[in-house]
């Protein structure tokens, strides 16, 4: 009955809070925080970072701070001392967004939050200017009712959505600054709205610039087309080769046939999830899961070559790629890179020319489910939830940071949790978060952080 109660005060606290949360995910999304000055002035992320830094002092953290990281973004740090003897949480967001992409195709203002069937829709809100708002929503109920009774830092990243690593090398370059027992990334989502979830496993990332050069210039197609060799031709063949028949994909030397243990990812949902058309199969062999959580993923970012409009009869004398690789816990992503590259390199066609630069690169990341946090964190979702029991599942994109902490803190533990669900539309246009779960997700790590400090305390 205490849980219950106790569980119930935190739920009605947040419930309270919700219509200032929503101006505050308002004023914070109103910022184009696009951490690239070609398409954002970079004023727009020193305002974001400095609305975070107020709330934080605003909140009663002893210590708060603006870092300049080495990639020339600015991270908010702040501190919250718990009582005596308490252990310590990390909890993490970050600030920054995606670009809108075509902000003539977003339904309502990209930096508006605009509610709309039920939902709140705009850049960030979701991922992850939503997190700030959960854990400022969790620091607040458990105020309310009597305290935080571990000690709290936040950081929020400022650069994380660009992946020049600024964050990650400033925590190598101090590394007593994000010390603590646990820690809460608040980056990742539930597996469907209502259905809790962690997420235990996060593929790394290795990315290339290709480019491929055949002639001193192009040349009239109709002239030479035949004997000239394209280099736009000679890209996409060599393009080709990361895929097999089926769609899985074929880097030399790197394996891909893992297989994932945890929740499974019904094909059909993975269908509505990731909106394909009808009558479109599916790439890759295996389960879903399989594919998108435990084997690694070719994608081609982005072609350099004439746009239809415009283009003339040309044979191309270079063209140009980037490729993202996707590496699942067990391998090492600068390894995968070098095998990626070499991979392109081999199979130039006609003896074309083969350029292979290194973008950048974020290890994966496998957590300890059977930790005492996650038995912690099991027991807040089943009681905002209402008794519904954590899953537990992978996630295919990258969070660096998340390695460089579990390489720096190794005695840690990482929770991965957030408030994107299949809905929310992250990177895309028309992004969204459900409110509902911003509530939920509020509750849920208020929670967590009372049942942790009680269980250490019981240690």
């Amino acid at each position: 009955m205490q849980d219950t109660a106790e569980a119930s005060a935190v739920a009605a606290t947040v419930a309270s809070l919700m219509p200032r949360a929503r101006e505050e995910l308002a004023e914070l999304v109103a910022f184009r925080s696009v951490a690239d000055p070609e398409q954002f002035p970079v004023e727009e992320c020193e305002a974001a970072a400095a609305w975070v830094a107020a709330a934080l002092r605003a909140e009663g953290f002893a210590e708060v701070s603006l870092l300049d990281t080495p990639d020339g973004t600015t991270s908010v740090y702040g501190h919250l001392p718990g009582p005596e003897g308490a252990p310590t949480v990390l909890l993490y967001s970050h600030y920054d967004v995606q670009p809108p992409l075509d902000e003539a195709a977003w339904t309502s203002p990209p930096f508006e939050l605009t509610e709309r069937d039920g939902r709140w829709y705009g850049r960030g809100a979701a991922d992850c200017k939503g997190s700030v708002i959960m854990h400022l929503l969790a620091l607040r109920a458990l105020r309310a009712g009597g305290g935080v009774p571990v000690g709290v830092k936040v950081i929020a990243e400022g650069s994380e959505e660009q992946g020049t690593g600024g964050l990650e090398r400033y925590a190598e370059q101090h590394p007593g600054l994000l010390t603590a027992d646990t820690i809460v990334i608040g980056d990742t989502g539930n597996f469907q709205a209502g259905r809790p979830t962690v997420t235990a496993v996060l593929r790394g990332m290795t990315a290339v610039r290709v480019r491929v050069d055949t002639l001193a210039g192009n040349l009239h197609s109709g002239a030479f087309g035949g004997a000239a060799p394209d280099a736009l031709a000679a890209l996409v063949r060599i393009l080709g080769s990361l895929h097999a028949a089926d769609g899985s994909t074929t880097v030399d030397g790197l394996p891909a046939d893992g297989t994932w243990e945890g929740t499974a990812y019904p094909d059909k949902q993975f269908r509505q999830d990731a909106r394909v058309l009808d009558g479109v199969g599916l790439m890759g062999s295996g389960s879903v899961a399989d594919r998108v959580w435990a084997r690694p993923a070719a994608t081609v970012l982005g072609i350099d070559c004439p746009p239809v409009v415009g283009a003339t009869p040309s044979v191309q004398a270079s063209a140009r790629a980037l490729v993202s690789l996707r590496v699942p816990p067990g391998m090492d992503a600068e390894e995968a890179g070098r095998l990626l590259a070499a991979h392109l390199e081999s199979r130039a066609p006609w003896g074309a020319r083969v350029t292979v630069e290194p973008v950048g690169s974020g290890q994966p990341f496998r957590a300890d489910t059977g930790s005492p946090a996650y038995v912690s964190m099991a027991a807040a979702m089943r009681r905002a939830y209402d008794g519904a029991e954590m899953e537990v599942i992978g996630q295919g994109g990258s969070i660096p940071l998340t390695s460089t902490l579990a390489g720096l803190y190794p005695e840690a533990e990482i929770l991965l949790i957030g408030l994107s669900d299949p809905a929310a539309q992250i990177h895309a246009v028309d992004e969204s978060v459900d409110p509902g779960e911003l509530e939920r997700m509020a509750v849920t790590e208020a929670l967590f952080l009372r049942e942790y400090a009680a269980s250490a305390s019981r240690r």
